[in-house]
């Protein structure tokens, strides 16, 4: 397993043993939305590019598209969001995963910041 990895609009990626990426968003995402209420979870073997949306997270305070920070087709959905919202609330950075897709390139995953790089763009 490698280090997290992080985008500019807050998602976090998780490069698993068996090469899939698992994708969420940080904690500072769930923090900033506020109770999370509602999530709109894609369908299994979909294929997504680099920033599309593939996720819509609803909060008391707005809406938002969770993006896919890397190209690559969804192998699994966290199926306990839709019934747990709230459990990215309390768990963004582990068990309130979104998904989990097969990469379509390593390289799209070095690309993103390491977890120093992404303190900085938070701590601004």
């Amino acid at each position: 397993m490698t280090a997290l990895r992080f985008t500019e609009d807050h998602e976090w990626v998780r490069v698993e043993t068996d090469g899939t990426a698992t994708i969420g968003i940080t904690d500072h995402a769930q923090d900033a939305l506020g109770d999370i209420v509602f999530i709109e979870m894609p369908e299994v073997d979909r294929h997504f590019a680099r920033g599309d949306a593939v996720c819509v997270v609803e909060s008391v305070k707005a809406a938002a598209d969770v993006k896919m920070p890397i190209a690559g087709t969804i192998v699994a959905v966290n199926d306990a969001l839709p019934d747990d919202p709230a459990l990215v609330n309390t768990d963004a950075m582990s068990g309130g995963w979104f998904l989990r897709v097969r990469p379509d390139s390593g390289a799209d995953v070095d690309g993103l910041m390491d977890e120093t790089s992404y303190r900085a763009l938070i701590d601004v």
